[in-house]
C-alpha cells in the first residue's frame, strides 16, 4: 500500500532519503479522500477496524497530551491507549512529537481529535513509515482473523482502485500479473487463453525485459498472447499500460489504446477471456509485506475458501509439508563451527572472481552439507541466493558446483521452500536444456528434491520442466555394452525419472507427462536391467495409475509383463512400487487377467512372507485383493495358500494393511468352500472385533467380509455369539455413506441366517426409527441397502407391524419416482414385503406409489421388472390399487411379461392381472344385477 501511494502521489524530494508530499491539488483530493476512507473505516466495519498492523504507523504529530480525553492513560506528556494486543503494547502511544498507531480504529479515533488538524495529521502520517504497517498481525485465532484480514485487504483495495488513485504500472506488478494468467493458460476452450509468453527471457536486474533504450520510453516487456477465440496478440506491457503493438515487424509501435492493465486489454479483444475471467470470479487481493506491494489474482473456489487453499494444486494427495517454523539457536554458543566456516565461505563466495568461486563452492562440498547447521549457515548469510545467481551464469563449473550443493540442502524443506521463493525452480529448469549432459543431471536431480511440495510442481510445470524432463527419458537403456556417452544418457535418464516421479504427485503434472509423451519412454525404461533407473520409472507409474488414462496405456503398452517380472527382484523398495502399481492397475479386468497370465499372482503371495516391511505388505496385499475380484485368481491364490496366510495377517498390523487384507477377504468370501476355510483359520473373531474400528475405509471392507461369511450358518452362529449383529446394526449411524451402504447389505446377510434374527433385531433399541430415517438419505447405494434390510426385517411380522408404525410406507413411497435401477429393484421388493401388514396396501395407494411403479415395468433390467411385478401383484390385491394401475394401461406390459420365462415373473403379473379381470367382473356383475332390479 506504502509503495502505491508513492507512485500515485506526487512527491518532493527534501533529501537524498527523506520525501515530502507536493503542495498540489492531486495531493489535496488524494489526502481528503484517504482521510474519508480512513473516518468512515470504523463504524462500517467494526471488526476490521480492530485488528493490530503488524509494525504501528508511526509520525511526527501536532497533537499534544492536553487534547487526549477518556480511553487514555495520561503521564506528563506521553500517552497511551487502554487498548493493548496480545503482547501488551499500546494500540496507541505518544511520546512528542511521535505517535504510534497500531489499528485502523485508534487511527480513526486520532483524527476525530485532530479536529480542524485532520489534513494535516493525514499527511505527516504518509510521509512517515508506511511500508510494512498495515499487514494485519498474525492471531492466536488464526482461521476466524484469517477471514477478517481478507477483508481489510479487499478495503484497501477498494480504496487503492479508487478513481483518484491511478497507479502507473511497474515491473513487478506486470509481472505477477502474467504468471497468475499462466496459470489458467491452456486446457482447451476449458482455459482463459491458449498460451501467454514474453519476447525474451532475458530481464534485467530492474526487472524489465524491454531493451534498454525502449525502458527510458516506459516500455516493461513485450508478450505473445495466443487467446481460444481471435489472432494471436502482441502486447507492450508499459508504465502508463497496456497496448497492442505491431508484432514481429513493428514491434514497438502503438496500434490500439493503452488499457490501465493487462486483463483489461484482454477483456477488450477476446469474449471468450471476458466470459471465462468472469466465471472464475477473479478477486484482485492487496498483499501488503516487506514493502512490496504484489496483485495477486486468486481464483474463488467455494464460500469461505482461504488464501493458501486458491492456489493449490489438484491433486490427489494431501500437502506434504506443512512446514514447521524455521529452527534457528538462541544463542551463538549453539552453533557448531562449521556453521562459521561456512559463512566465511559464503562471504568469499559473494566477492570472489571466477577462480575463487570454484574453489569456493569445492570447499563448501567438503563439509556434511546434509548436517542442518550447515544448511542454516548457507541460507543465513545469502548463500542461497548467491549459489541461484550462479546457475545463471555462462560458466559451467560454477553451475555444477552450485547445483551439487543445491542439490544436497534442497533435501531440507525449509530451503526448498526458500528456492521457490526466490524463483530459483525458473533457472534450474532452464538448465536441463543445457548441452552439459552433466549439468541436466543435477539440474533434475534438485527438481526431485525441490518437488516435494504443491507450489514447487506447479512452478515445475508453468516453466515448461515438464516437457524438457521427459526428453531426458529418451534412451537405450537395455544395450548390452554402453559407451561412455551412453551410459552419461543413462545417468540423465535416471534423474530425470527422479524428477518426473516428484511431479507425478500432481494431477495436472500427471496429465502433462501424457500429453508430452511420457508413457512410451516410461514402459522402455522398464525394461532396463538396472535397479537405480527401475525403482523411479516404477515409482512415476505407480503415482500416475492414479488416472484411468494411465491405467489403459499401461495394459496396452505391454507394461504389466514387466511390472510382474520385477515382483521377484531382490530390491524390496522396487518390489513395493511394483505392487502399488499393480493394485491401482488391477481395477480393470484385462489387466487381473494379464497378471495371472504372466504368472505374477505366485510372487504377490510370496511378499507377504516379508511382514516386517509394512509399506511392501500394504502394496503385496492392496494388489492380492484387487486381483482376487476375479475368481479365477481366486482359485488360484487358493493353490498357493494365500487364504491362510491372509487371516493370520488380521491382527497386529497398521490400518493400511489391515483395510487390504480385509478387502481381500470379502472377495475370497465369494467362494463358499472358502467360507468355512475362513472360519477353520480363526477369522471370524478378528473380523467382527474390526467392526468397532474408526476407520471408514476399513469398515467398508470388514462389512463387507462380515457380510459374506455370515451366509454360512455356521459362521453366522460365531458372528451371533460375538454381538456381531448389534455392531453391524450400529454402523448404520456412522457418517459415512459407504459405510451405512455396506453394513446395511451385510445386515441382509446376517438376518437372513440368523436363527433368530427377529427378536435380535427387535432388542437393539432404537434400531427399527434409524432404519426408517436412513430412508432420507440422500445416497442411492445407502437407500437401496436399507431397502434390502426392509424387506429381510419385514419377514417377521412382528418387525412388519413396528416399521409401519414408525411410518415406513410412506417413506418407501416417496422413494417410487427413483430413476436408479438398483434402488427400484430392492424398493419393490420392501413394498412388496411390506404389503403383508393390515391397511399398508391401501396406504401405498393411498401415498400415491402405484402409478410410479407402473411405470418401472420399462425398465430394460430383468430384476427391476420381476421386483416391480411382484410389488404390483402385491397392491392389486387393494381395488383402488387396481384402478390406478388399469388407468396407468398396466395390463399390456404384464401381458407381455407372462410369456416371459422367468417363472417368478410370470406368476407375479400373472397374478396382477387376475386381481384388475376379477376386479372388473365384479363391477360388471354388480352393474348387471342392478340392472336387473
Amino acid at each position: 500500500m506504502g509503495i502505491s501511494l508513492t507512485r500515485a502521489a506526487q512527491w518532493t524530494m527534501v533529501s537524498s532519503s527523506t520525501a515530502k508530499l507536493a503542495s498540489t491539488p492531486m495531493n489535496e483530493s488524494l489526502l481528503k479522500e484517504i482521510l474519508h476512507f480512513v473516518e468512515r473505516f470504523s463504524s462500517q466495519h467494526p471488526q476490521e477496524a480492530e485488528h493490530v498492523f503488524e509494525e504501528p504507523l508511526q509520525w511526527n504529530t501536532t497533537l499534544v497530551a492536553s487534547d487526549f480525553k477518556t480511553d487514555y492513560d495520561i503521564s506528563d506528556s506521553d500517552v497511551q491507549s487502554h487498548e493493548r494486543d496480545s503482547e501488551g503494547h499500546p494500540l496507541l502511544q505518544l511520546s512528542p512529537p511521535t505517535v504510534y498507531v497500531r489499528s485502523f480504529s485508534q487511527l480513526s479515533k486520532l483524527l476525530h481529535l485532530a479536529d480542524d488538524k485532520k489534513l494535516v495529521e493525514v499527511r505527516a502520517c504518509l510521509e512517515g513509515k508506511f511500508e510494512s504497517n498495515l499487514h494485519p498481525k498474525q492471531s492466536n485465532h488464526q482461521h476466524s482473523s484469517i477471514t477478517h484480514r481478507l477483508n481489510v485487504f479487499v478495503l484497501l483495495v477498494t480504496l487503492y482502485n479508487h478513481p483518484i488513485i491511478q497507479v502507473r504500472l511497474n515491473p513487478k506488478a506486470v509481472k505477477n500479473e502474467v504468471e497468475i494468467l499462466q496459470v489458467f493458460c491452456g486446457g482447451g476452450d476449458k482455459g482463459l487463453l491458449k498460451s501467454l509468453r514474453y519476447t525474451s527471457d532475458f530481464e534485467f536486474s530492474n526487472g524489465y525485459r524491454a531493451p534498454l533504450w525502449r525502458q527510458v520510453q516506459g516500455d516493461i516487456c513485450y508478450l505473445v498472447i495466443e487467446p481460444c477465440d481471435t489472432e494471436t496478440l502482441y502486447i507492450t506491457c508499459s508504465t502508463a499500460g497496456s497496448f497492442l503493438n505491431g508484432g514481429e515487424e513493428n514491434g514497438y509501435e502503438r496500434t490500439s489504446d493503452t488499457y490501465e492493465d493487462l486483463v483489461t486489454l484482454l477483456k477488450s479483444r477476446s469474449p471468450h477471456f471476458a466470459e471465462k475471467i468472469n466465471q472464475v470470479e477473479v478477486l484482485i487481493v492487496c498483499l501488503i509485506k516487506k514493502a512490496e506491494v504484489a496483485l495477486v489474482y486468486f481464483r474463488k473456489t467455494s464460500a469461505g475458501a482461504l488464501p493458501g487453499e486458491l492456489f493449490s494444486e489438484s491433486s490427489t494427495e494431501s500437502e506434504e509439508e506443512e512446514e514447521q517454523p524455521y529452527r534457528h539457536p538462541e544463542t551463538n554458543t549453539d552453533l557448531p563451527s562449521e556453521y562459521w566456516q561456512i559463512q566465511k565461505l559464503v562471504r568469499y563466495l559473494k566477492d570472489g572472481d571466477q577462480i575463487v568461486t570454484v574453489d569456493t563452492l569445492c570447499a563448501m562440498m567438503d563439509f556434511n552439507l546434509m548436517q542442518e547447521s550447515c544448511q542454516m549457515a548457507i541460507q543465513d548469510t545469502g548463500g542461497l541466493k548467491v549459489l541461484l545467481n550462479l546457475l545463471d551464469t555462462d560458466e559451467h563449473k560454477c553451475k555444477i558446483g552450485s547445483l551439487k550443493i543445491l542439490r544436497t540442502i534442497s533435501h531440507n524443506s525449509q530451503i526448498r521452500r526458500v528456492i521457490v521463493d526466490m524463483r530459483g525452480v525458473q533457472s534450474i529448469v532452464k538448465i536441463l536444456d543445457s548441452p552439459v549432459k552433466e549439468l541436466k543431471a543435477l539440474a533434475a536431480e534438485t527438481i526431485a528434491n525441490v518437488a516435494k511440495f504443491r507450489r514447487a510442481r506447479r512452478n515445475v510445470r508453468l516453466y515448461g520442466g515438464i516437457n524438457k524432463l521427459v526428453s531426458l527419458l529418451d534412451c537405450l537403456p537395455n544395450l548390452a555394452s554402453l559407451t561412455p556417452s551412453q551410459e552419461e544418457d543413462i545417468e540423465v535418464a535416471c534423474c530425470g525419472a527422479l524428477a518426473l516421479w516428484s511431479c507425478s504427485r500432481s494431477t495436472k503434472n500427471k496429465k502433462a507427462i501424457r500429453k508430452a509423451g511420457g508413457i512410451p519412454l516410461l514402459g522402455r525404461l522398464l525394461k532396463s536391467p538396472l535397479q537405480k533407473m527401475l525403482i523411479p520409472v516404477v515409482g512415476t507409474l505407480q503415482e500416475c495409475a492414479s488416472e484411468e488414462s494411465y491405467r489403459t496405456d499401461i495394459q496396452t503398452l505391454g507394461m504389466i509383463k514387466d511390472l510382474v517380472r520385477n515382483l521377484s527382484s531382490d530390491n524390496d523398495e522396487l518390489q513395493m512400487h511394483c505392487a502399488s502399481a499393480i493394485f491401482k492397475c488391477a481395477e480393470d479386468k484385462q489387466t487381473r487377467d494379464l497378471v495371472r497370465k504372466y504368472k505374477g499372482l505366485q510372487p504377490l503371495v510370496s511378499l507377504l512372507h516379508k511382514a516386517g516391511n509394512k509399506q511392501l505388505l500394504a502394496a503385496a496385499t492392496g494388489a492380492i485383493w484387487k486381483c482376487s475380484i476375479s475368481q479365477e485368481n481366486v482359485t488360484k491364490f487358493q493353490e498357493y495358500k494365500a487364504l491362510e496366510i491372509l487371516v493370520n495377517l488380521l491382527t497386529d498390523q497398521p490400518e493400511e494393511v489391515l483395510v487390504n487384507v480385509v478387502g481381500a477377504l470379502g472377495e475370497f468370501a465369494q467362494i463358499p468352500a472358502n467360507k468355512a476355510a475362513i472360519r477353520e483359520f480363526g477369522g471370524i473373531k478378528p473380523l467382527v472385533k474390526l467392526l468397532t474400528s474408526p476407520n471408514q475405509a476399513l469398515l467398508v471392507n470388514v462389512t463387507k467380509a462380515v457380510g459374506a461369511c455370515a451366509t454360512n450358518k455356521d459362521n453366522m452362529v460365531i458372528i451371533d455369539q460375538l454381538d456381531g449383529i448389534r455392531l453391524v446394526w450400529s454402523l448404520l449411524k456412522n457418517p459415512s455413506a459407504d459405510v451405512q451402504s455396506s453394513a446395511a447389505w451385510a445386515l441382509c446377510a446376517c438376518i437372513e441366517n440368523a436363527e433368530d434374527a427377529g427378536e435380535t433385531a427387535r432388542s437393539l433399541i432404537g434400531g427399527f426409527q434409524l432404519i426408517v430415517k436412513l430412508l432420507s438419505s440422500t445416497n442411492n447405494e445407502v437407500l437401496a441397502s436399507i431397502c434390502a434390510a426392509i424387506c429381510k426385517i419385514a419377514k417377521d411380522e412382528e418387525n412388519l407391524a413396528i416399521l409401519t408404525d414408525f411410518g415406513v410406507v410412506p417413506s418407501l413411497a416417496k422413494l417410487t419416482n427413483t430413476t436408479h435401477d438398483r434402488l427400484r429393484h430392492h424398493l419393490a421388493d420392501a413394498i412388496a414385503q411390506c404389503c403383508m401388514w393390515g391397511s399398508n396396501r391401501a396406504s401405498f395407494g393411498e401415498a400415491g406409489a402405484v402409478a410410479p411403479l407402473v411405470r418401472n415395468l420399462k425398465s430394460k433390467e430383468g430384476s427391476v421388472q420381476r421386483s416391480t411385478a411382484m410389488a404390483l401383484y402385491q397392491l392389486s390385491r387393494n381395488p383402488n390399487n387396481c384402478i390406478t394401475m388399469h388407468e396407468k394401461e398396466v395390463v399390456q406390459p404384464l401381458i407381455h411379461m407372462m410369456g416371459s420365462d422367468d417363472e417368478e415373473l410370470q406368476e407375479a403379473a400373472a397374478g396382477c392381472v387376475r386381481s384388475i379381470r376379477l376386479l372388473y367382473m365384479a363391477n360388471r356383475n354388480a352393474e348387471l344385477f342392478t340392472f336387473r332390479n
